[in-house]
């Protein structure tokens, strides 16, 4: 697969696998100074990235300053990109909303959805694209009726997507806004009629002590993480299963392990390579380095996930392996708020697409298929697939 210069090294792949730059440098240094000087430190080490994500006293998840030295936009509502006692605030507003006791009174929702969306993929005719016609709608709708967002908005957003994750699209930034100002209007339009999803939920139980703001960058920032998140992982999840055949038999021969297959696959695939970046507020001495107050640590999950420090290769595919600390969903208080949903949504779609279709398989070669290698979230952009 051609990788771009354009590519840092810790988001470059041979398909789902690391380059042998970063396995090189992940086995030689736990953190590195990337040419450029933006960000100022990657660090590959699974080990220091969570130490790094769970010190919320020495480095900040606010977006750090343009290269200019000018200080973004606040974000109102944003999950990831809030510290302290404002993102605490926030997360205690929608937490009991995704608890694993909440998600699974969800799963038959889940199952009709995945259903629906298999009856569509197989009357698409083979070869069928899994990611158009199965993992991006079924991710979709999901969180539609988790936030209360009707259906028929989907296909806008989905488009607004698009742009937003190509690295090369002229309307990269006005599809940022025009995503964003959507569930300012969903927000309105609940705000005078409140319904049963979070954004409704959320107006009924906290009134004006939520703002408006706020509710549309907490539905934004779930909608931008769940819905791509999920769809690569579910598309890129059953790519790595059919390229490795013996573990896609095992898991047929044994669906009890389908939750650590689930697990297994957030972790080999680790569709978000790296987490927000975070800066440091003081000096920090982590790994044999200095890194200075004001520097900027991009944490590879990619790296942390697939390469063992001080050496070895990549970790392969084992459906069977003991589930461990890996990093897919993050670490520390910004751990994914949505993993009970991510997980539940997984184990639903794997599930249904290996029953309906027990000779599935891919309708062209690997070496045929494009990633979506600048997107905030590593992807295909079509899947084949063959029954």
């Amino acid at each position: 697969m051609t990788q771009s210069f354009e590519i840092p090294v810790d988001k470059r792949r041979n398909v789902l696998d690391p380059v042998p730059e970063l396995l090189e440098i992940s086995a030689r240094t736990p953190l590195f100074r990337p040419p450029g000087g933006m960000p100022h430190w990657i660090v590959t080490d699974r080990e220091l990235v969570r130490q790094i994500l769970a010190d919320d006293e020495r480095f900040s998840s606010m977006p750090p300053p343009e290269q200019d030295g000018r200080k973004p936009d606040p974000h109102p509502g944003s999950l990831l990109q809030t510290d302290g006692a404002v993102h605490a605030r926030l997360r205690r507003l929608v937490a009991p909303m995704f608890t694993v006791r909440q998600m699974k009174t969800l799963e038959p929702m889940m199952v009709r959805i995945v259903a629906e969306r298999l009856d569509v993929l197989e009357r698409a005719g083979q070869p069928a694209d899994l990611m158009r016609h199965f993992a991006r709608p079924v991710s979709g709708l999901i969180l539609a009726a988790i936030l209360g967002l009707p259906r028929d908005d989907l296909p806008e957003l989905s488009r607004l997507g698009d742009h937003r994750a190509s690295g090369h699209s002229p309307r990269r930034h006005s599809a940022t806004s025009e995503y964003v100002g959507h569930f300012r209007k969903l927000v309105a339009a609940e705000r005078r009629n409140p319904g049963e999803g979070l954004a409704g939920t959320l107006i009924r139980e906290h009134g004006d002590a939520v703002s408006d703001e706020e509710i549309a960058g907490i539905c934004e920032s779930i909608a931008n993480g769940s819905i791509e998140n999920t769809a690569e992982t579910i598309a890129l999840g059953t790519l790595a299963l059919l390229c490795h055949p013996e573990q896609m038999a095992l898991l047929r021969e044994r669906p009890e392990l389908m939750d650590r297959a689930v697990e297994e696959l957030l972790r080999h695939v680790s569709v978000v390579a790296a987490v927000s970046p975070r800066t440091a507020l003081v000096d920090v001495a982590i790994g044999g380095e200095e890194i200075k107050a004001g520097e900027v640590v991009s944490c590879s999950v990619f790296a942390a996930n697939r390469c063992p420090y001080g050496g070895g290769a990549a970790d392969g595919l084992d459906i069977a392996r003991e589930p461990g600390n890996h990093l897919a969903l993050g670490y520390g208080v910004h751990f994914c708020l949505g993993a009970a949903l991510a997980r539940l949504q997984m184990r639903v779609a794997f599930t249904g697409l290996l029953e309906r279709f027990p000779g599935l398989r891919l309708g062209a070669g690997v070496e045929e298929l494009r990633f979506r290698l600048l997107a905030p979230q590593f992807g295909v952009e079509t899947l084949p697939v063959l029954w």
